[in-house]
């Protein structure tokens, strides 16, 4: 099989489709891997370590999407990179298509690209087998980023996560309690603020009870959630419906009823956000203020530590990438409860997504 690995290009993604170390393990099985020149240059992948792997090398992006059978992203492409893809052929990304423009849809569905969403892929107890390491380094960095968003200097407050003894600590809410939310109530437990967590789930509110004593957890009622937000220092969206758009359960009432200059940090915003005032920003200019709050709205947070990130993906995602690759879609389709649930399209289908208007 023809894999491709072109360049991000999207803004800040410096993420790479694949690591050297998850390109030899393809050519090993006979496949020829194209490599995008410089596609992994911002998590410090050179051209020369693709090649001693058996990769090629291509020089445009255009060339890469045009002989892949199996392209492999990170970021949703975009429209002009999808026109590339030749029909039939598969894509492999974090792809978010519940929250993706109408015309990239119609335009997979009409070449009858087989989309495959990396963060839909479902292990066999129901968790996000690819999706959970990049929620965890996502749910890792977000204590450090509210700690600089609070600091007077970032439009904050001016408050320590941890407090000072006679100064009680930050009052972090947080909203879900999956992979991005328990990794963010151990990241901020252990900068020392006070965290309570919400969740409509009761399993999911024992299992954090159960790891991290000492954190507040509440079910996600409109009512809590309305008290929650009204007290919070902090407060990080991390909802997750696979398949679909995020829900609103912040209203812009809640955030305006938020004590002033408070952090909200939207870690869903790559699925639409769970925040009605959020709206995508960028890494070089990552903050706005709307209703009298922080807003950080970042979709790709681990790009930033591109290289850990492509490690922690080639460990999880390679063996679905080769198994396709060996085996074909269709095969793996039938064959694998994991890779079917993560299908978005498929022969001119759209399966597994559900497209919400807002």
């Amino acid at each position: 099989m023809y894999i491709g690995i072109p360049k991000e290009s999207r803004p800040f993604e410096y993420r790479a489709g694949l690591s050297p170390a998850g390109v030899e393990i393809l050519t090993n099985f006979g496949h020829q891997v194209f490599v995008e020149h410089e596609a992994g240059l911002g998590a410090g992948f050179s051209d020369q370590e693709y090649e001693k792997v058996g990769a090629r090398i291509a020089f445009s992006a255009q060339e890469v999407f045009g002989r892949a059978d199996f392209l492999l992203k990170i970021s949703r492409p975009l429209k002009q990179e999808l026109e590339w893809l030749k029909s039939g052929s598969i894509i492999g990304g974090f792809l978010h298509l519940a929250s993706s423009s109408q015309d990239q849809i119609d335009l997979l569905l009409e070449k009858k690209i087989t989309a495959l969403a990396y963060e839909q892929i479902t292990d066999s107890s129901g968790g996000l087998a690819v999706l959970r390491p990049f929620s965890l380094i996502c749910g890792s960095m977000v204590a450090q980023i509210a700690a600089r968003l609070l600091q007077t200097n970032r439009g904050g407050k001016g408050i320590l996560l941890n407090g000072v003894p006679g100064v009680p600590p930050a009052e972090v809410v947080i909203l879900g309690g999956g992979a991005v939310g328990t990794s963010a109530a151990r990241a901020m437990v252990g900068a020392g603020a006070h965290v309570t967590v919400l969740d409509k789930s009761m399993a999911a509110l024992e299992r954090v009870a159960e790891l991290l004593p000492g954190v507040v957890t509440l079910m996600a009622t409109k009512r809590n959630i309305e008290r929650a937000t009204a007290f919070a220092d902090v407060l990080i969206g991390a909802v997750l419906v696979s398949g679909q758009r995020a829900p609103i359960l912040v209203t812009r009432e809640m955030v305006r009823a938020m004590k002033p200059r408070s952090v909200i940090i939207d870690a869903s915003i790559d699925q639409g956000g769970c925040v009605e005032t959020s709206r995508p920003t960028m890494h070089d200019n990552p903050t706005f203020v709307e209703e009298n709050a922080v807003h950080y709205c970042v979709p790709n947070i681990p790009s930033v530590v591109a290289r850990t990130a492509s490690h922690v993906f080639v460990n999880s995602a390679i063996p679905y990438i080769a198994d396709i690759a060996n085996h074909g879609i269709d095969v793996m389709i039938e064959r694998d409860p994991s890779i079917e649930a993560a299908i978005n399209t498929h022969q001119g289908n759209l399966v597994n997504l559900v497209r919400l208007s807002g």
